[in-house]
């Protein structure tokens, strides 16, 4: 550290008398007996990547040798893939959260820089990788096996050269062979690249960065080195070649390209592996909290309160599924089929006409119609309750109708969307499209309408 001060500002701030201290986990382990005078006087402790925080592991134990201290934590993805709770009254370590401004709050306002994702044909078939119970990732094995049979390295530099040449990148793959590989792959095509991994000595791997910060290297590939605690602003392209399951790891990776230095305009994802269609946007509105019992989203499924994205099959950018037409090249997306809502993202404009037709038959049925009494049925009371059920229905269906409607004209005045985006806007926040909604029965109408209250 000494001598990186020095090295960076020409000053070196270690004093031995200072009322701070700096540790490295593993150091606080080892040497716990030796300072346990010095720990027991510590007041406060704060660590970086608070999310590895839990009671049974390292970081957990170290902060157990400061009983006298207060905690404070810091993370930028506060969730673990292990679905571990951090919050104490589950099982976890701390008591409150506070949340800091969002990626996009920081994007706009300039602390970051903004971000195009590009997203070519997959290059590593996820569907054969397990996830490990342990970790909640995928199985490290099964994946560097579906790595090396895939042309993943080449894809790489293809996609380099395509989207970003001559930019400063790093590039996220499997393991230390491939890492090899690719950097080789990266020479050969005349981009300068250098491979790194916990296994590099320290100062060929400080002076590697050194040499990527200056400009000295184009391309640095390495083995989830450098996603927590790497911060080179130097860095303007993130090459994904690792498909994980955990959208924290995701989110750490995709950061290194958001780094602000002047004359940068934007940094570049180009995801080989899926992630995106995993995780979604990093910078999309999330609702963190430590009452949650279990963190995370469940194995192997997407968060469904985030937005999917769709790929531009023209220029290969991904963008939310809100609208078809790209944002970026303009090319606009034909669907498969217009035989449903699924097939359109809810888009009524885009159904065939017919179904359209049917849809809204149900749904007058219950507007305008009767209820329907079979004529085994004579008894005047229960003909009143089936009577009264169906008025209940249609009373449920007005008020989703209205409150359907306010949410429309917030989104088509206020958020100046169009009609077909606001019909995929609401398809994919609340898992249906708007005629569906109207047909449901009534319990499933009166807690959908609550549910869109509480977005006003």
């Amino acid at each position: 550290c000494i001598t990186r001060h020095i090295e960076e500002v020409g000053k070196n701030f270690h004093h031995h008398a200072a009322p701070d201290a700096v540790s490295g986990v593993k150091t606080l382990l080892n040497r716990g007996d030796s300072l346990a005078q010095f720990l027991n006087s510590v007041h406060v402790w704060n660590t970086d990547e608070g999310h590895h925080v839990t009671p049974d592991n390292s970081w957990g134990k170290s902060t157990l040798l400061m009983p006298n201290a207060y905690g404070v934590a810091f993370t930028a993805s506060p969730l673990r893939a292990d679905r571990k709770p951090l919050g104490r009254i589950n099982g976890g370590v701390f008591d409150y959260m506070v949340n800091g401004p969002s990626m996009r709050e920081l994007i706009n306002m300039e602390y970051l820089s903004d971000y195009r994702l590009f997203a070519p044909t997959m290059s590593i078939d996820r569907s054969e990788i397990p996830v490990s119970e342990a970790t909640g990732d995928l199985n490290q094995t099964a994946l560097r096996k579906a790595a090396h049979k895939s042309q993943i390295v080449g894809d790489m530099v293809e996609n380099y050269l395509k989207f970003a040449p001559g930019k400063r990148g790093i590039a996220f793959v499997v393991d230390i062979e491939q890492a090899k590989d690719v950097a080789e792959r990266f020479n050969a095509s005349g981009v300068k690249t250098m491979a790194v991994s916990s296994k590099t000595p320290d100062n060929i791997r400080q002076d590697a960065i050194r040499r990527f910060a200056r400009g000295d290297l184009d391309v640095l590939v390495n083995v989830d080195l450098f996603g927590e605690g790497f911060d080179v602003p130097a860095v303007e392209v993130v090459m994904m070649g690792r498909p994980t399951e955990s959208f924290g790891l995701y989110l750490q990776q995709f950061g290194r390209a958001l780094r602000m230095f002047e004359g940068k305009l934007f940094g570049i994802i180009i995801d080989h592996v899926g992630n995106w269609k995993r995780h979604g946007l990093p910078d999309a509105k999330r609702v963190w909290s430590l009452e949650q019992d279990l963190r995370g989203t469940p194995r192997g499924k997407r968060d469904e309160d985030v937005m999917p994205l769709r790929r531009c099959s023209e220029c290969f950018s991904a963008y939310e599924a809100i609208t078809n037409t790209c944002p970026y090249c303009g090319h606009v997306e034909q669907p498969e089929s217009r035989s449903g809502p699924e097939f359109v993202d809810g888009d009524l404009i885009e159904i065939d006409p017919d179904i359209l037709a049917q849809m809204r038959g149900e749904v007058d049925a219950v507007r305008n119609g009767q209820a329907s009494i079979p004529l085994s049925i004579s008894d005047p009371k229960i003909i009143g309750a089936i009577n009264k059920n169906f008025r209940n229905r249609q009373s449920a269906q007005a008020e989703l109708r209205d409150v359907i409607n306010m949410w429309a004209g917030i989104q088509t005045q206020v958020y100046d969307r169009t009609e077909s985006n606001a019909y995929r806007l609401f398809y994919h926040t609340y898992g249906m499209d708007v005629l569906t909604a109207q047909a449901m029965k009534t319990p499933e109408m009166m807690k959908l309408t609550e549910e869109i209250r509480k977005a006003f």
